[in-house]
């Protein structure tokens, strides 16, 4: 049986959790994916999943594979939309994702602007604050802050953006301005649940452990905007979140010394995927954001 087809197959069960849902995916039958599976099986010499009358599990040897495979066809998949038309006209579909505020702020902009000048280009945008898995859910590039993790993804970086600790006039009026790391303690805290979750604030003298619990937790950027906006307390942001509200005196940036080093701003993609004209657009308009909203 053809290699190509049964790593196909192989990713639909795992993806799937079952030989007939795989089936159904791929528009073949359950017998035919079982030979496949078989027939990788024994090219391999080791047993991809766990079988039962119940459930389908990836053996150790097939969780060790699975990514493996996801690569060769994404990479396999890239290599033919770039011989396609590697100077082609944008189009098809892009797959994006990027955190919810710097999403909504800085990529939709470019999108829109991408939309209107290529006709036959569609964006599908996942704005949501969590690293996504990007072989897995197909995207094509992703928007990360912060430092990276080892993998095979290109990055390019893009721009930077630093902590910022805010407060409103009216709560600075009514309890003060911290002068230095430790009155904080004695301050109302904003923190954020999510990736950015209150427990430890970095600053340039050291690790500030949030304590006693703050006052306040959300989950939204918006939502801790409004709070700091509304005199609740003092918030722990970045740069490109509040820099309209300080620069219209809404919040007050606060400790501006003891902000840590600016954390970087990339895009995130499969190597398969940088020739292809959309996404080497993309990547050339959010530098050119970037560098207009002085991120850079």
């Amino acid at each position: 049986m053809d290699r190509l087809l049964t790593l196909e197959m192989f990713v639909a069960v795992a993806s799937e959790g079952g030989f007939a849902a795989a089936a159904r995916k791929l528009g073949s039958s359950p017998p035919a994916v079982t030979r496949g599976i078989a027939a990788l099986e024994a090219r391999l010499g080791t047993s991809l999943f766990h079988r039962s009358t119940r459930a389908v599990a990836l053996t150790d040897a097939g969780a060790a594979f699975l990514e493996q495979a996801r690569r060769i066809l994404a990479d396999l998949a890239g290599a033919e939309r770039a011989l396609r038309g590697a100077e082609a006209e944008p189009r098809g579909q892009l797959y994006l994702t990027a955190p919810v505020m710097f999403g909504r702020l800085h990529v939709l902009p470019v999108v829109g602007a991408l939309m209107a000048q290529h006709r036959d280009l569609a964006v599908r945008m996942m704005l949501i604050d969590r690293d996504v898995r990007i072989v897995e859910e197909g995207i094509d590039v992703a928007v990360r802050i912060g430092p990276l993790a080892d993998s095979g993804l290109k990055a390019v970086r893009i721009g930077w953006v630093r902590q910022m600790l805010v407060a409103s006039p009216a709560y600075l009026a009514r309890r003060g301005a911290p002068v230095r790391v430790a009155d904080l303690a004695g301050h109302d805290l904003i923190a954020a649940m999510g990736p950015r979750a209150a427990g430890e604030w970095q600053f340039v003298s050291g690790r500030w452990r949030v304590d006693p619990r703050p006052r306040l937790v959300l989950n939204t950027v918006d939502g801790l905007l409004a709070a700091a906006e509304a005199g609740l307390g003092i918030a722990n942001l970045l740069s490109y979140q509040v820099i309209k509200a300080v620069d219209a005196g809404r919040l007050i940036s606060l400790l501006a010394a003891e902000q840590p080093a600016a954390l970087p701003v990339h895009l995130l993609f499969e190597p398969s995927r940088a020739g292809l004209p959309a996404v080497r657009l993309f990547i050339a308009e959010m530098k050119a954001r970037m560098r207009m909203a002085g991120l850079v």
